[in-house]
Order: C-alpha cells, then sequence, then structure tokens
C-alpha cells in the first residue's frame, strides 16, 4: 500500500486496534455496538479520517475504505454507515455487515454454519461500489462470507453480471465476477482466489497474513477505488 500510495500520490491511513479493547488487536466487528454510526469502533475511524482529510487537505470525494479479515469486516461497516464520506469498499476475506452480534454468533459465521444474509443490517439509499476478495480455501473465514458481502452491496441494484476467469502472473488461478448497474456503472466486484487461503492475495512475503501468487489484490483494489471516483 505504500508503494502503490508513493506511486500515485495517495496517503494512506492505518487505525490500530488496542489490545485493551481486542485481546488479539482485531476490530470487533461481531459485536452489535460497533455496526452503526456515531459510537464505538466506526465512530472513532470515521474521525480518525476526517482528521487526515483535513489535515492533508485530501479531496473528500476521493477517500476510501479496505480491510483483511476482521479489517475486511470493519470497512463494510464503516462503507455502510458512511457512505458520505467513503466513495468506495475493498474488502479482503471478511464478513457482511450485522453478519454477527456476539463473540459466539461470529465463530458460527466465520466457520460457514450461518447463513450471513439472514439477519443482515438493510442497505443504505446511497450503497457505495464495493471489491471483494476471498481465497477459496480459507479456513478462518469461510468462501460463503463474501457471497453475503455481495449480495448486500447489490440490495439497491437490479445488476448484471458477468464471469471470468484468469491466471496471476505467478500461475495462481481466480475467478472475478463483475456485478454492473443498469447504467453501466460497476458497482461489485467479486474476486474468488482459487487454492487462496487467509491471507491477502498479491502481497509481499516479507508480511504476515500475505500471500505472493497473486492477484494482486492492492493494485486491483486501487485501480477499483480510483475508477469509481
Amino acid at each position: 500500500m505504500n508503494a502503490l500510495a508513493e506511486e500515485y500520490g495517495c496517503v494512506v491511513l492505518y487505525p490500530e486496534q488496542s489490545s485493551r479493547a481486542n485481546w488479539s488487536m482485531c476490530w470487533n466487528w461481531f459485536e452489535e455496538y460497533h455496526h452503526y454510526r456515531g459510537q464505538g469502533e466506526p465512530g472513532l475511524i470515521a474521525a480518525l479520517t476526517r482528521k487526515v482529510i483535513d489535515v492533508h487537505a485530501i479531496d473528500e470525494t476521493r477517500v476510501y475504505v479496505a480491510g483483511l479479515s476482521a479489517g475486511g469486516a470493519m470497512a463494510v461497516i464503516l462503507g455502510r454507515t458512511y457512505p458520505e464520506l467513503f466513495a468506495a469498499v475493498g474488502c479482503h476475506s471478511g464478513l457482511a455487515h450485522g453478519s454477527a452480534t456476539d463473540s459466539y454468533g461470529a465463530m458460527q459465521v466465520m466457520n460457514g454454519g450461518v447463513d450471513a444474509n439472514a439477519r443482515v443490517h438493510a442497505a443504505p439509499a446511497d450503497s457505495r461500489p464495493i471489491i471483494v476478495f476471498h481465497g477459496d480455501a480459507d479456513f478462518t473465514v469461510h468462501p460463503s462470507n463474501s457471497t453475503s458481502i455481495v449480495r448486500q452491496f447489490l440490495d439497491n441494484y437490479e445488476a448484471v453480471s458477468v464471469t471470468t476467469e484468469a491466471r496471476s502472473a505467478r500461475g495462481r488461478m481466480y475467478e472475478r465476477q463483475v456485478h454492473q448497474g443498469v447504467d453501466g456503472r460497476v458497482v461489485v466486484e467479486h474476486w474468488i482466489i482459487k487454492g487462496g487461503r487467509h491471507a491477502w492475495s498479491g502481497g509481499t512475503g516479507r508480511g504476515s497474513y500475505s500471500d505472493e501468487s497473486g492477484p494482486d489484490a492492492s493494485q486491483e483494489m486501487l485501480r477499483f477505488f480510483l475508477k469509481s471516483a
């Protein structure tokens, strides 16, 4: 992300969870208190984002949010609770907004034992575009959760979908579904990484939870974000 920010002239904010709030330093996406705007972790992250916008004179129409796993789940929440702040969303190996309301429910939905769409929040009237990545061999967050996210963001659209299959430069197969609204605008992209586990696709091997085999999720997310501006 830092390398892409340098290349494209972007500013990147990395909010960090406190170990006091979550022992594993993950966002508490599964607690109902953090499902709404104006409170909890979404409120804190939104405030941080606005602070960076003000300090660095950022174009307010070109602000985006992305994350992996619990960070992906929180990115989804932020995109749906603060659609006026974030122009598009990137979610890697995450979960749908409202798919769990406590830690027990979180384990159920992460294991794929619950239909995440059965208890999700209603879609905001102005849902933002989203690009979703998930490995089909993810044993930490079941891949069905990515489908729930896609369905959640398509609630307000009559969409036409096109599916293609391809191979990354390092030989990893993937499936890409592009969902377009009736006006031709892409509203959702859904990438399924064949054999991908719970790791950022295309990330550097120097990092944790990172898979160098590709495709490059960072590059594709930034492409999607800038195109949606």
